[in-house]
């Protein structure tokens, strides 16, 4: 048995809906610019552009429910409602009509992002990684086995800022659906259990402040509740 010089991590985990039993998180993938219209206000043309993707350290998820700090080096703390994917099976080059064989279940989460960061990075070539992968910067709620809420491909997807909508959109509005997300996903990397794709949001991302509630739903999948706390 290998010996270490620290001791190791905690494994980073999500809840499981109805259970105390937790799911483990390997990595973590995100689409970008998924949805045709938060494409365009983010000033990208749909039609022309293959889906893309970024990654978040594993340990950067969190449970929903509670408070997230405000994260420093930013005065631009962007909320960006997702449905999430959870990892079951692994494989790489899995076909489309295969995909949904690989999926645990499903979950609703919060891509924060620190745009003021990614807008200095986009403008100088650089990587996103310190405008995506901040600690706490991705809440999710508890995930939900795909036997309790099918495999969705339409419903509602909706975040509220205290009390007010921001974002209303859904599923169907993908532009690569959730079949073939994994499945182009697959053909760079090995997909393996415990893996969490988030898969795109819709219009309205904007602003939260210290303070803020966000509440979150996912039609028929699962919903999430944050507090945007002071910085740490």
């Amino acid at each position: 048995m290998s010996e270490f010089v620290l001791a190791p991590p905690p494994v980073p985990s999500v809840a499981v809906e109805g259970s105390s039993a937790r799911f483990p998180v390997r990595r973590v993938f995100c689409v970008g610019r998924n949805y045709a219209a938060h494409a365009r206000e983010m000033g990208k043309d749909p039609d022309r552009e293959p889906p893309f993707f970024f990654t978040k350290p594993a340990d950067a998820v969190c449970d929903a429910g509670g408070t997230v700090p405000y994260p420093p080096l930013t005065e631009d703390l962007h909320f960006e409602m997702e449905l999430v994917v959870a990892i079951g099976i692994g494989g790489s080059n899995i076909d489309p009509a295969d995909a949904t064989g690989h999926i645990w279940g499903y979950g609703a989460g919060i891509d924060l992002t620190r745009r003021d960061l990614q807008a200095q990075a986009k403008e100088m070539g650089r990587p996103w990684d310190w405008a995506k992968g901040f600690d706490f910067s991705a809440p999710c709620s508890p995930l939900v086995p795909w036997s309790r809420c099918g495999h969705p491909t339409s419903g509602r997807i909706t975040l509220a800022v205290n009390g007010e909508t921001r974002q209303d959109g859904d599923l169907a509005d993908q532009i690569w659906p959730v079949a073939d997300i994994v499945a182009i996903c697959s053909r760079s990397v090995i997909l393996r259990p415990g893996d969490l794709i988030f898969t795109g949001t819709p219009a309205g991302v904007g602003a939260t402040r210290p303070g803020d509630r966000l509440e979150g739903s996912i039609e028929g999948v699962a919903s999430l509740a944050v507090t945007i706390a002071e910085r740490r």
